[in-house]
C-alpha cells in the first residue's frame, strides 16, 4: 500500500466545518456578551444588535489572529492581513443569520436578560449562523480566502 493511500484525505466538508466552528465559538462569545450588555443597559433594538454585531467582530477575529501570532511569530498586522477577508466574509454572515433569527423570535426586545425569550432567541440563533456559515465557509476555503489555524 502505498503513503498516499495509508493517509486520510480529510473532507472539504468536515474542514469547512471545523473552520465554522471555530468562527462560531468568536462570534457567539461577542453576540451574546453585546446582546447583554445592550438588554440590561436598555439600549434598545438597533443599538443592542449593533453593540453584538461590534463585539463579535472583535471577539472572532481575535481568535483568529490569535494562534496565527503565537505558531507563527507574526505581528498583528501581518496576523490580519492573513484572515482579514475570510473572516470578515463568514462573520457578516453568521451575524445576518443570528441577528436575523433572533430578532424574529423577539430575542432583542425583551425588558431583561432574564426573560425566556431572549435565551430562546440566542439558542436558535447560534445554530442559524453555523447553517448559513458552513457552506461560505467551504467556498472561502476552497478559493484560499479562509485558512484553517
Amino acid at each position: 500500500m502505498s503513503t498516499q493511500n495509508s493517509q486520510k484525505q480529510i473532507s472539504p466538508w468536515k474542514t469547512s466545518a471545523h473552520a465554522t466552528a471555530h468562527c462560531l465559538v468568536g462570534c457567539s462569545i461577542g453576540e451574546v456578551l453585546g446582546l447583554m450588555i445592550g438588554v440590561s443597559l436598555g439600549l434598545g433594538v438597533f443599538w443592542t444588535i449593533a453593540l453584538a454585531v461590534l463585539l463579535a467582530f472583535v471577539v472572532g477575529i481575535s481568535l483568529a489572529v490569535t494562534p496565527i501570532i503565537k505558531d507563527r511569530g507574526t505581528s498583528l498586522t501581518e496576523a490580519l492581513k492573513i484572515v482579514w477577508i475570510g473572516e470578515v466574509i463568514s462573520i457578516a454572515v453568521m451575524e445576518f443569520a443570528m441577528n436575523a433569527v433572533d430578532l424574529s423570535v423577539g430575542g432583542v426586545d425583551v425588558p431583561t436578560v432574564w426573560t425566556s425569550t431572549f435565551w430562546i432567541g440566542i439558542a436558535l440563533a447560534i445554530p442559524s449562523g453555523y447553517i448559513l456559515a458552513w457552506p461560505v465557509n467551504h467556498v472561502l476555503l476552497a478559493k484560499h480566502l479562509k485558512s484553517c489555524h
